[in-house]
């Protein structure tokens, strides 16, 4: 700023530091700054080209400057323009380091970070107290908003071959029914036991065999009332009936054979020494 403008400060007992708002007629646009020395020809100032483009400045426009006190900031919030940004080993330092260098910040404004000869530029999105605040000597809580050009992944879905048809599952296959008492019996002295058919076969098997056991006592019974009928004859009395029973007395009173029973320990023993 020119010098005439630091006698004019002077004069009007201004708080300090000396903090102005800049306001651009022309395109309506306001910011806030500082003053790095009163050096500058009469009737001009000189400013960032960065703050030039936030005021929508050329060279040669007309702005209006007036003293400001700001209040000190708490809370800002920055967005970068690109991921690259992020991609600095530690862009908190860097953004510390650069902001020692700024004495306020104005909400909607934009700053530039150097940083290994490249520019990265950083938009002011939010700031408290108010609008425009003051950083100079105040502990500031800093936030960060994704870069503007930051794209968030796509879910990956996974990729299924188009000539693969989708496979019919196969009809479970029927597991075998538990059926009890289906083992073999085994005797204790070694022999083969005569009813191994019997404890062999399933319950099923055993109703088939007295399904068919029982068929062919109706039949002798059916034959043996068309034969009494064949003869013609009338029996009254019980004699008939007693003729019928003499046989089946004579068949019960047949001795039957007495199987040989089952004695436990019989074996003969032997002696160690022979």
């Amino acid at each position: 700023m020119p010098p005439s403008a630091l006698d004019r400060l002077a004069s009007l007992h201004i708080e300090y530091p000396m903090l102005f708002e800049i306001h651009n007629a022309a395109a309506e646009r306001t910011s806030h700054c500082g003053v790095l020395e009163f050096i500058a020809e009469e009737g001009m100032i000189y400013m960032p080209y960065w703050m030039m483009q936030n005021l929508l400045l050329q060279e040669g426009d007309m702005v209006f400057i007036k003293n400001a006190n700001l209040p000190k900031g708490t809370y800002v919030k920055l967005q970068p323009h690109t991921t690259d940004f992020l991609d600095i080993s530690n862009p908190k330092a860097i953004l510390e380091k650069t902001l020692r260098n700024f004495s306020c910040l104005t909400t909607g404004d934009s700053i530039m970070v150097a940083y290994n000869n490249k520019k990265y530029y950083i938009d002011i999105v939010e700031t408290k107290p108010s609008n425009a605040i003051s950083i100079i000597e105040t502990d500031c809580e800093v936030d960060f908003a994704p870069p503007l050009d930051y794209k968030e992944p796509e879910p990956v879905k996974p990729a299924v071959p188009a000539d693969k048809e989708p496979t019919t599952e196969a009809p479970a296959e029927e597991e075998p029914k538990f059926i009890p008492f289906t083992g073999s019996g085994r005797r204790l002295d070694g022999k083969a036991s005569k009813d191994k058919d019997v404890l062999a076969s399933s319950p099923a098997k055993r109703q088939a065999n007295a399904t068919n056991s029982v068929q062919p006592s109706t039949a002798t019974t059916s034959q043996g009332s068309s034969s009494r009928k064949a003869t013609g004859k009338l029996v009254f009395g019980s004699g008939g009936s007693r003729a019928d029973k003499a046989p089946e007395k004579e068949a019960k009173e047949e001795p039957k054979k007495e199987e040989p029973k089952f004695s436990a320990f019989t074996g003969k023993k032997y002696s160690l020494k022979g």
